[in-house]
């Protein structure tokens, strides 16, 4: 045959055609058709310097703009790269889709180039994984990848792509082209929206957690408004902390008090502790609606008969039903609602002078406070937090609208792959990192990523010399003569930086910051701000 389009072309032009236009990739012998197809096709590819920086980048995308994230990357040994990085996205809830070249169907059990089971790889950490077997039907596996991404509980999905399917050419009239309707959202009935408020109504001190999918700016204002029309706090968890996480202040006394929880689109899971031990009252009880009905079963099984009600229907229709019913009704007061947002929002006193007692580094908290300023200049800043102790400390101090973090996959490194995501998505507003020194080591080749893309953004590293959250680990569980194999050398990642193309800066006084930051931000470079800093644990918040 030799009329028709490549496979290639049908896999380029299906994400053309499904608005999926920038790519995160990295080139290898498997996927250069789709390269030789962008062309054609106009795909934006944005070249990275490991795989795992390609799904940490479609990773952000999704979750910064809503729509799928593509990582595009060859097979075998890009593939298993690839992977791992998986992890992040699944515990996010970022629609995103991996597409990995893969070895020749022909090729398969006879010992092909780079062959391994690539989607057995990949399902653990994905909610779909799949190797497509027609050249024709290429188009269309795209578009149901991409669907599956984003329906019911957002997450990851894999595609194998095998090279000589993209190579194979098939006629127009024979293609299937994929199909760009979305999948209908699965309601919350009438009658379990104004169970669920009469519950609510009922309840001396309820409240509502939502998961990581509600963590961007459209996801936070829709809670907000349930906040308000239901006279109740709602709370989205997205840290491995969880309620411990020091974003949400003193939470984990608040949540003590509960009298009802109600999950929406929120795993019951060690993030909310299973609703058991000292931290809740024995007594509380659990309202569930998820999109999957496998978590409904979870929360029935461990709730040993103190779930009131559990639903399936996705999160954003089931909450602007809640909304919707709430205004027919008589509202609660708000006391119990004032109460909890000063929880939420206390942040220690001390917070506002504490400073480091060793010469040449920076206690945390000093860090912070010199630069919420710069973050508060524009309304529509990105916030990226990634990291253990340090970044904590930057959660806790730093709220903004627009804010990523490692997530409840408690992985680490995505940082820069992120900013550098952020960027594209977000020409104008700041985007600022927060990361360890242990953390900057996983991915600091995408400085050079972003310094050839020209993505600026501002990277402020705390540098102690540390894997800080390990050692805080092993000096709680046993003892400080018992420390050992955590320890870094303070490195000069900011001539690193500045090696690769890049701004760099060291900071080892609090009075250097502002100037640090300031010409980090006009250097309209990528830039690394290198913070000597103290080995702090991350903050915890009690009220009593």
């Amino acid at each position: 045959m030799t009329n028709g389009l490549r496979g290639a072309d049908i896999v380029a032009r299906s994400l053309a055609r499904l608005g999926a236009n920038r790519v995160f990739t990295l080139s290898g012998n498997h996927i250069m058709s789709i390269f030789d197809a962008a062309i054609e096709a106009k795909l934006d590819l944005v070249h990275v310097r490991h795989e795992a920086a390609a799904v940490h980048m479609a990773d952000a995308w999704g979750r910064l703009t809503g729509q799928p994230g593509i990582a595009l990357v060859t097979g075998g040994p890009g593939h298993a790269n690839a992977v791992g990085a998986l992890y992040t996205a699944l515990g996010a809830e970022s629609p995103m889709v991996l597409l990995s070249g893969h070895a020749a169907t022909w090729e398969l059990g006879r010992g092909g180039f780079q062959e391994i089971r690539q989607a057995d790889m990949a399902a653990p950490v994905s909610k779909a994984s799949f190797t497509a077997t027609s050249a024709a039907t290429l188009g269309r596996d795209v578009g149901e990848a991409m669907r599956i991404a984003t329906s019911g509980r957002p997450g990851p999905v894999h595609l194998s792509l095998p090279s000589d399917l993209l190579e194979e050419r098939v006629e127009a009239n024979a293609i299937v082209w994929p199909d760009a309707r979305v999948s209908a959202a699965l309601a919350l009935t009438t009658a379990v929206a104004d169970a669920t408020l009469a519950a609510i109504a009922s309840a001396a001190r309820p409240i509502i957690l939502a998961g990581p999918q509600l963590s961007n700016v459209s996801g936070r204002a829709l809670l907000g408004r349930l906040e308000a029309a239901t006279k109740t706090p709602a709370v989205i968890l997205e840290s491995p902390r969880g309620i411990a996480d020091a974003t949400l202040g003193a939470f984990s006394d608040l949540v003590r008090r509960a009298d009802l929880i109600v999950l929406i689109g929120k795993a019951l899971d060690f993030t909310t502790r299973w609703l058991s031990g000292a931290g809740f009252d024995p007594a509380v009880r659990l309202i569930a609606i998820d999109p999957e009905a496998a978590l409904i079963d979870r929360a029935v099984k461990e709730m040993d008969g103190r779930l009131m009600l559990g639903s399936i229907a996705d999160v954003r229709a089931a909450t602007e039903a809640l909304i919707a019913r709430a205004a027919l009704m008589k509202p609660r007061g708000g006391e119990w609602l004032s109460d909890a947002r000063a929880a939420l929002d206390n942040r220690p006193a001390a917070w506002a002078s504490i400073a480091s007692r060793t010469p040449g580094r920076l206690h945390p908290a000093q860090v912070f406070r010199a630069l919420r300023p710069y973050v508060e200049l524009d309304p529509d800043a990105v916030m990226i937090c990634d990291g253990g102790e340090f970044a904590q400390w930057g959660q806790s101090m730093l709220p903004v609208r627009r804010r990523m973090i490692n997530g409840v996959a408690g992985s680490i490194g995505g940082s820069l792959s992120f900013a550098c995501a952020a960027r594209l998505a977000e020409p104008n507003a700041p985007v600022f990192v927060v990361l360890g020194d242990g953390t900057i080591g996983f991915h600091l080749a995408e400085f050079e990523t972003a310094v050839r893309r020209k993505l600026p953004f501002v990277a402020v590293l705390g540098n102690d010399a540390l894997w800080n959250a390990e050692s805080q680990i092993q000096l709680r569980d046993y003892g400080a003569e018992r420390m050992h194999g955590c320890a870094l050398t303070p490195a000069r990642y900011d001539l690193a930086v500045a090696a690769l193309g890049g701004h760099g800066e060291l900071v080892e006084t609090a009075g250097e910051l502002p100037g640090a930051i300031e010409r980090s931000m006009a250097s309209g470079k990528p830039a690394c701000i290198n913070v000597m800093t103290e080995s702090i644990a991350a903050p915890v918040i009690r009220t009593g």
